[in-house]
C-alpha cells in the first residue's frame, strides 16, 4: 500500500461516516425544457422536504428571449387565484418579470432565451405540499405551468 492510500484509508477511518454525509447532502439534478409552443416539458416534480434540488432550465427553442423569453419560477402555496394575479402583475415588471413581492418566491431562474440556459439550485420547502412553478413572461403563465410536490 502506498503513502496516499494509506492516508486515505486513515482519513475513512477516523471520519467514519462522512463520506455517506457528504453523498446524501449532493443535489439531485432534474432537467426541464421549455419551447417556442410555451410549454414546459415538466408538469410534476417530486421531492423530499428538505431536499436540495440543481435545476436546469433549457430554452430550447429558437425565438430570441425579447419575444419568447422563459423562466422558471416556484412559489410559495398559493391558490390558482393568486397566481395568476401575481403572474399578471409580473408580466409588467420589465425587464425580469418576477413579482415585486418576492417573499412569495421560493427559488426563480433568470429570463432566458432561444438556445440559453439557466442552473439554480435551491432547498424543497420542509412542509409537504403542492408548490406551483409557472414562467412570468407576459401570456406564458396559463401554458407554462407545473408544480413541485414536496411529500
Amino acid at each position: 500500500m502506498n503513502l496516499k492510500s494509506l492516508l486515505l484509508c486513515s482519513a475513512l477511518l477516523v471520519l467514519g461516516s462522512a463520506p455517506t454525509a457528504f453523498a446524501a447532502g449532493t443535489a439531485r439534478e432534474i432537467a426541464i425544457t421549455a419551447n417556442d409552443s410555451m410549454q414546459f416539458n415538466l408538469k410534476e416534480i417530486t421531492a423530499k422536504p428538505g431536499e436540495t434540488i440543481r435545476l436546469k432550465l433549457s430554452h430550447v427553442g429558437k425565438m430570441p428571449k425579447a419575444a419568447m423569453g422563459h423562466n422558471w419560477v416556484l412559489l410559495k402555496v398559493l391558490t390558482p387565484a393568486e397566481v395568476n394575479a401575481l403572474a399578471m402583475a409580473a408580466a409588467k415588471n420589465t425587464p425580469t418579470y418576477l413579482p415585486k413581492d418576492m417573499s412569495v418566491v421560493l427559488a426563480h431562474t433568470k429570463l432566458i432565451g432561444g438556445g440559453e440556459s439557466d442552473t439554480i439550485e435551491f432547498t424543497a420547502p420542509d412542509t409537504a405540499g403542492d408548490y406551483p412553478y409557472l414562467c412570468t413572461f407576459p401570456g406564458h403563465f396559463t401554458m407554462m405551468k407545473g408544480k413541485l410536490i414536496v411529500k
